[in-house]
């Protein structure tokens, strides 16, 4: 099961990786959502920070399980909290965020059952 984690928690790890680089490279697309669901630009780069500081604590978590658990609570409430903004502002193209979420919760569950 630990190889399940290691593998999910890699790709949630680049997935969030990923999504930081967009948002801090300024992607025309991340940034028009994100202004959609209300938030403000000049900020942006907090989101991003918030995701790259998930990305380490994932992957430092396969090594020191408490890291790992405390990374997997942040990000699922940060997808947690990005999928109540969409909906909050009647914006339903929730399928990217939800299926992190998911990732995020499947990782979570991951490292918990391998303590």
């Amino acid at each position: 099961m630990f190889i399940a984690t290691c593998v999910l928690g890699a790709v949630l790890a680049a997935l969030l990786a990923l999504s930081a680089y967009g948002k801090l490279s300024h992607n025309p697309e991340q940034t028009a959502t994100i202004l959609k669901v209300g938030f403000p630009e000049r900020y942006i780069w907090l989101l991003a920070s918030c995701e790259l500081a998930g990305a380490a604590g994932i992957v430092l978590g396969l090594f020191w399980w408490p890291i790992g658990i405390a990374a997997g609570i942040g990000v699922v409430l940060y997808f947690a909290l990005a999928v109540a903004s969409h909906l909050r502002r009647k914006f339903y193209d929730v399928q990217a965020s939800g299926a992190i979420l998911l990732l995020c919760l499947a990782v979570l569950a991951l490292r918990a059952l391998t303590i």
